[in-house]
């Protein structure tokens, strides 16, 4: 009797270990992620959507570990949460620099108004005071002639400046049209073909080194552009699949730029997996165009363009 009771026990224990879901860090850093966006101030108005996303993920990887699915599912719908929350905080980030830039410009407009007004005032005081100045005359004739010496210096240095920035546009235009960039409504777009990887890998191939190093070079040259890397591929395969695997591509693409010292804080990635085909699925050749990594470039102010997917 006392060993049946023994056996009922050690099966009951059994059975609770069972059910308890067994931890994932995937999952908790995901939590970590959802919690930081949530708290931003922001979120609601400039990540609405990808804080719901998020949510939506996190809450599906926590039901696959409740109903003990394999952790690799668990950890994907975690990634996944993750990944909508990290995007939702470059929302957040770019919404509060817009947000400086115009408290800046608030700041710029006042200062202006108050010069104005200083120069409004310091007219009238000025005719006021017309007689006193005449006996000065002399003196006035050579402050003026200091002044426009003054002046003439500002205008050369203004000058100057803008001769700088339009060589420094030339210049930049230039190194894009060495990377065969084109111009589209995303901005700026340089596309890297499926040659720099092997079928179903997302490790650079040695060929990648060239491109690589002339887009590291530019990029070390414009400090103040920020790049997003999308990665791509064709419709064979599920979903998950192709987004993963379009995910790191497009990662060791922003790893190999960073080996080459560009700032990571300048460098985004996306796996845009099957979803934006550039050719059609049905045909080799099609597939081969699908299979890319597009590198889009932001405007000199480091902004990309607003555009609906």
């Amino acid at each position: 009797m006392k060993q049946v009771i023994l056996v009922g026990v050690a099966a009951s224990l059994l059975a609770a270990c069972a059910s308890v879901p067994q931890r994932s860090e995937q999952l908790d850093q995901a939590r970590s992620e959802i919690d930081t966006l949530a708290q931003e101030p922001l979120a609601q108005q400039a990540a609405g959507r990808d804080l719901a996303a998020a949510r939506q993920s996190l809450q599906q990887a926590e039901v696959a570990q409740q109903q003990h699915q394999p952790p690799g599912i668990v950890d994907h719908l975690a990634y996944l949460a993750m990944r909508h929350a990290q995007a939702g905080e470059a929302r957040v980030s770019e919404a509060r620099a817009r947000q400086q830039v115009a408290r800046a410009q608030e700041d710029r407009d006042k200062i202006l108004l108050d010069s104005r007004t200083r120069e409004a005032q310091n007219a009238q005081a000025q005719a006021q005071n017309a007689q006193a100045q005449a006996q000065n005359a002399q003196a006035q004739a050579q402050d003026a002639q200091v002044q426009a010496e003054a002046a003439r210096v500002q205008a050369e240095a203004a000058r100057n400046a803008t001769l700088a920035a339009q060589a420094q546009l030339a210049s930049t235009q230039q190194q894009l049209a060495d990377l065969q960039a084109k111009k589209t409504d995303r901005g700026m777009v340089v596309t890297l073909g499926d040659v720099l990887f092997d079928t179903g890998q997302s490790d650079l191939k040695p060929g990648a080194d060239l491109v690589i190093g002339r887009l590291a070079a530019f990029l070390n040259a414009n400090p103040q552009t920020k790049i997003m890397i999308e990665g791509h591929t064709d419709s064979r395969g599920s979903d998950e699949y192709n987004e993963a695997l379009s995910e790191r591509r497009a990662r060791a693409v922003a790893d190999a730029l960073s080996v080459r010292g560009v700032a990571q804080d300048s460098v985004h990635t996306m796996g845009r997996g099957k979803a934006y085909p550039v050719a059609s699925n049905d045909t080799p050749e099609g597939r081969q165009q699908n299979r890319r990594v597009e590198i889009i470039f932001s405007d000199p102010a480091g902004q990309f363009a607003q555009v609906s997917n």
